[in-house]
This record gives structure tokens, sequence and C-alpha cells, in this order.
């Protein structure tokens, strides 16, 4: 399987939701700063980076874990899984791939801080914000992992688009620190 994180940006809820895939974060507690901002590629990507498929590693089933920032374009998404359907008739491939889009998750504390610092580069409001939104975010981060993960009961070779608007997503309180 090859598993697709999606969302605007792709740099920050993406960057969780494939952490959280690879068990590269801790599922039992909510983040620490440190580990929010140590997350490969969060808070790291530009604008020219959308559109990108970026390779964040192997679960531990050997499935591929990638993210993409999609920008506002609303063809992204359906034009690769066009591309993937070409790519498995053409070479008879059984690999079932699920694009799973992020973007239920994110607080607005997450936006108003990706806008701050990723766009208008004000990294000192900007970042606090994002650390704020991470925790805020992160159980509804993990919920839509699990949801993902789920999808491997298909058929082989099924291409699958969760746009996860209709999940129950619960975002945590924000630590009063």
């Amino acid at each position: 399987m090859i598993y697709i994180y999606n969302d605007y940006g792709g740099t920050h809820t993406t960057s969780l939701a494939a952490a959280y895939h690879l068990n590269k974060l801790p599922v039992n507690r909510k983040l620490t700063k440190e580990e929010i901002l140590n997350t490969d590629y969060f808070n790291k990507l530009q604008t020219s980076d959308m559109g990108k498929l970026i390779f964040h590693g192997l679960d531990e089933d050997g499935n591929a874990v990638y993210t993409i920032g999609r920008g506002a374009s609303k063809v992204v998404v359906p034009a690769l899984r066009n591309l993937a359907a070409i790519f498995q008739e053409r070479y008879q491939s059984n690999e079932t791939i699920v694009f799973s889009n992020t973007s239920p998750t994110v607080p607005f504390v997450m936006s108003i801080g990706g806008l701050l610092s990723r766009r208008l580069k004000m990294d000192f409001i900007g970042v606090p914000l994002l650390v704020l939104g991470a925790k805020q975010c992160c159980k509804s981060v993990i919920q839509l992992v699990n949801h993902t993960k789920k999808t491997e009961k298909y058929k082989p070779g099924s291409i699958i688009v969760l746009d996860n608007k209709q999940i129950p997503l619960s975002h945590v309180e924000p630590d009063k620190n």
C-alpha cells in the first residue's frame, strides 16, 4: 500500500499524520513543543514545495507513507488518482493507494500560524500559534491516521480517496501553560 496524506500546505497536519503513522510520535499524551518542531518537515516546506510528493518512510508493514501540499487546487488529488489508475493499468500493479485529507483536523489557530510563519515569514508569532494548534489537533490527527490505516481491508489495487469530513474528530483542549 501507499499512503498519501494531503492538505493545503503539506507541512503541518500532514507531517504530524505521517509521523504518527510511522510511530515516530507518542500517541498516549500531548506532544511537547520540541517534539512538534522536530517532526520531519513540520513548518519547513515553502510554497514552491506544493505539489511535490514527499516520502516520509515505510510503516511497520512495509507500506510507503508520503505527504503532499495541494494548495488551493481542487484538481491535484483527482489528477494523482487518475495518474495512479493509468500506472496500475499500464503496469498491472495491485498496489493499493490511499489519499487521506488531513484538512478536517486543522484548527483555526494553526491556519493563522501557518499563514504568519510560512507566507509572511513572521515566525516569532506564527510558530507559537502552530505549536498551540498542533497540541489542539494531535488527538484528531491520531484518529484520522487510525481511520486511514483501516483502509487496508480494501481490494488490492484499489485507489481510495478519503476526504475525512465524515469521520468524528475530536479536538483536545490546549495546554494552559
